[in-house]
């Protein structure tokens, strides 16, 4: 940077002097109030605002009107011209039976109505389609930049703060046939087709940018250089720089919110800039990804936090975005303003949600349209999600952080909208009927668990209100899930083999050879073969709604039968409840693991490889699940007493039968101490006959290793060592006690942490700090301070809560998910997810210590 511009600069940093100034380019919808269809009255329009004191211009389309106000240095004004634009605009309108729509697409189209200029008609002849369907509208964003140099330095510089700004502004959820796009903002997909649209890339000086327009111009792809339609660009005709990405807004609040974020980007960059910061590069591809996701899902998905990378909900990314421009905002005087309009803006919901729920409510298109055209004239409230709920099952519902059905103001969100809104309706007294019959109807088919400390299986707490998960949602979860178990396969296949990873310093020695959940009979494994057949990902939601895996189970995890069992009583008690919705079905999950364990057979099993699922009886807490699997997958329900191994070959002798085995499946812990068929130990021989690969267990001896929740710790560094790739999905930070560092750290804050052994299950042990007594904490510091190896501690995760019908009305439960995964030849994410729910007052979901569970509905 030479000694000019680094005085122009600075210059342009002295904020007791000067302020960037502000300006915005709002693109109108015309729509017939009696059709609500999309209309070419422009011209009519124009005449009339001729006399007015704002500046309205046409566009490609006579279905389209321009705004533009003046430059401004704060917010408020900026506000105040929008406003009085809008206004003047509708007022125009209005006579002619035309109303006012601020969207980036409309659902109700006309045929192609081109504005007659010799520009637009050159248009349409060399860009056919692109002209055709370009019936969409942006909103633009203008900060003044006086020196041109200067602005083409922070193209680049400010790319990597778009795809928020873009997720913010989206507001055309629906095709211009009405159909929903599946995106927020289906005209970024529509504008991207344009040939100089995108991420214009990095440039030396402003000569080599004009260089690069002028070679697009004279290739005849464009006519001028007002067809440079960069994601940012140096304004064509004022001393500006322009943000290019938004689809139109109806709330002004939104524009506003979007205009001051973006100037701060622009405040952030030019002072690094001065500084002489590099431009943090994004590879193209990754940009492109970003943008993608952001017009995919709007506010109510995950973004691409680029500076990981990695997925996130998308208020994580705008509130650390606002936090991060704070100083910024604060020099400019928009730090209040900003910081609470993001609040609104994510309670609120984008544009898209609230056409999407306009739709749902009525399922007439033309109530879209209203709430359009309302909104653009300032006229209607945000409104995502349901109305207040039809009856009083709902009065009172606190939860007390992030809840997966209800916003805080206890608007329902969109997901939940038909399940809770159908509910609602239903007296209280036909509820409580219909819960009863659940519960009982489920005693009766055998669903029950034993509780820790009880001598007898009780009756299972069933919900009768669905946790739904979107087909996005489930998709992150499957591409996570599959991943870890990908990786936890290939670590216990290398830590009881060569222990490459130890050797190469990726994981302490110590940490696997002291796990309680080694076995040494696994140490004879053959290493080529699958130890991770089944496993089980307790998957929590914090306050922001990130999803987070809490634990990992690949010994004998427990659920999928709860699960399926769960959907097949909710339809008998609520058949109206499930019967219009398309939801992923939990009873295909026999068939999917009969599938993994037939692929998992060994070399010298048939065909149709004989499996017996193993069981310690009636005495297990989910004997009920063992039952039902065998039974759907057709395999024999078996006791170790009912083994015999002969020549390393495995029979099965029950019900007067005797049948060779080729897999077993394992549900039981202590086979190693059991006896066979002969009254010998059964153990060492089915080892045995595993090494001699005339037998498949599933899972393998020894797994208990990887559930150990010290190894937790590495798992992000397994899925990298093995796989080569980035972890999914995040996990809770977790401290090691036998590490003197960490261990320290944990006793210092032993009050903020939950400490839990590493060996524990079933939430045995655990005492979570914020919520234990002193005398608990004293125990817990004793117990650190004597055995450090054996505890962990993790940072403390409010977990999200559920609706739960409970004495007469919904009441907030902690909840966690439960994700199956079946890996034979490849992993399979098993469509049943268990929903596990804390009892009252509890933060602890676990069967075992009385927590029940609910439906979870995956959307297809």
């Amino acid at each position: 940077m030479d000694a000019s511009m680094s005085d122009k600069t600075s210059s342009l940093m002295d904020w007791d002097k000067q302020k960037l100034t502000l300006g915005v380019e709002e693109e109108f919808h015309l729509v017939d109030l009696d059709s609500r269809r999309i209309t070419a009255r422009a011209r009519e329009l124009l005449e009339d605002l001729s006399g007015g004191s704002g500046t309205f211009a046409a566009e490609l389309q006579q279905t389209v009107i321009e705004t533009n106000t003046e430059a401004t240095n704060s917010l408020s004004s900026l506000r105040n011209n929008l406003v009085a634009l809008r206004t003047q605009l509708v007022n125009a309108a209005r006579p002619l039976g035309v109303g006012v729509a601020s969207a980036g697409t409309m659902p109700l189209s006309v045929p192609l109505a081109l504005t007659e200029t010799p520009r637009f008609r050159r248009m349409l002849a060399d860009y056919q389609l692109l002209v055709r369907e370009q019936l969409i509208c942006g909103m633009q964003v203008h900060v003044g930049i006086p020196d041109r140099e200067l602005a083409v330095h922070l193209i680049d510089r400010v790319s990597g703060w778009l795809p928020s700004l873009l997720a913010l502004s989206a507001s055309s959820p629906f095709s211009h046939q009405g159909a929903d796009t599946g995106y927020a903002s289906s005209r970024s997909l529509i504008w991207s087709r344009w040939p100089t649209s995108g991420n214009a890339g990095s440039f030396a000086n402003a000569a080599e940018y004009d260089a690069l327009v002028q070679k697009l111009v004279a290739s005849g792809v464009i006519s001028d250089a007002g067809m440079i339609y960069f994601d940012v660009r140096p304004s064509a005709h004022v001393p500006t720089l322009e943000l290019r990405i938004c689809d139109a807004c109806p709330c002004v609040d939104t524009v506003v919110l979007i205009a001051g974020l973006f100037r701060a980007v622009v405040v952030r960059e030019i002072a690094r800039h001065d500084a002489g910061e590099p431009a943090i590069s994004l590879p193209p591809a990754l940009y492109r990804a970003a943008m993608w996701r952001a017009a995919r899902s709007g506010l109510e998905g995950e973004l691409i936090d680029l500076s990981a990378p990695r997925s996130v909900p998308a208020g994580v990314l705008v509130r650390g975005m606002v936090q991060e421009l704070r100083s910024e905002l604060e020099a400019t005087g928009d730090w209040e303003t900003i910081s609470s309009l993001a609040d609104a803006a994510l309670a609120h919901g984008s544009a898209a949600a609230r056409q999407r729920e306009a739709l749902r409510r009525n399922e007439r298109i033309t109530d879209v349209v209203d709430l359009i055209v309302a909104e653009t004239a300032g006229q209607a409230a945000h409104s995502q999600g349901s109305d207040a709920p039809p009856s009083a099952i709902l009065a009172g519902y606190d939860a007390p952080g992030y809840d997966e059905a209800l916003f805080p103001d206890g608007r329902i969100r969109a997901a939940h909208a038909g399940s809770l809104e159908y509910l609602s309706s239903l007296p209280v007294s036909t509820l409580r009927d219909r819960r009863a019959a659940l519960e009982s109807e489920g005693t009766a088919s055998g669903v029950v668990f034993r509780v820790t400390d009880q001598e007898h299986a009780s009756q299972f707490p069933m919900d009768l209100v669905p946790r739904v998960l979107s087909g996005e949602e489930w998709s992150r979860l499957q591409g996570g899930t599959a991943q870890r178990a990908r990786a936890l396969d290939a670590f216990l296949r290398d830590i009881y083999g060569e222990a490459q990873i130890v050797r190469e310093g990726v994981l302490p020695g110590w940490l696997a050879a002291r796990s309680p959940g080694r076995a040494e009979a696994a140490q004879h494994w053959p290493s080529d073969l699958r130890r991770v057949h089944v496993s089980g990902f307790d998957i929590v939601r914090d306050g922001d709604g990130r999803w987070l895996v809490l634990e990992d189970n690949v010994r004998v995890p427990s659920g999928v039968a709860y699960a399926m069992q769960h959907r097949r009583l909710l339809r008998s008690v609520l058949p109206e409840l499930t019967s219009s919705i398309d939801l992923l079905e939990p009873n295909e999950a026999p068939a999917l693991l009969r599938k993994t364990l037939e692929d998992s057979a060994p070399p010298a099993a048939s065909n149709s490889p004989s499996i017996v699922l193993l069981t310690e009886g009636p005495t297990d807490s989910a004997y009920f699940e063992h039952k039902l699997l065998a039974e759907e997958m057709g395999v024999r329900l078996a006791r170790p007493s009912d083994l015999l191994v002969e020549d390393d070959i495995v029979f099965c002798d029950c019900d007067g039968a005797r049948q060779r085995v080729d897999v077993i499946y394992l549900r039981m812990e202590t086979v190693l101490s059991q006896l066979g068929r002969n009254h010998l130990p059964l153990g060492p021989k089915l080892v045995k006959a595993v090494q001699a690969r005339t037998l498949t267990i599933a899972n393998a001896l020894g797994n208990g290793l990887a559930d150990d929740k010290a190894i937790y710790q590495y798992v992000p560094k397994f899925i990298e060592y093995y796989l080569g790739e980035h972890p999914l999905l995040e996990q809770v930070p977790t401290y090691h006690c036998a590490d003197p560092d960490q261990r320290k750290l944990v006793l210092s804050r032993l009050n903020e942490l939950v400490v839990k052994p590493i060996d524990g299950y079933g939430g045995l042990g655990v005492v979570i700090g914020p919520h234990a007594s002193a005398e608990e904490l004293a125990r817990a510091r004793g117990f650190i301070l004597e055995q450090p190896w054996r505890w962990i501690a993790q940072e403390t995760v409010s977990l999200s809560t559920h609706p739960t019908f409970d004495r007469g009305k919904l009441r907030p439960r902690h909840v966690d998910l439960r994700v199956f995964v079946y890996y034979g030849n490849e992993p399979v994410v098993v469509p049943a997810a268990l929903t596990r729910v804390a009892p009252a007052g509890s933060l602890i979901v676990n069967s075992s210590r009385g927590g029940g569970a609910k439906d979870t509905w995956v959307l297809r």
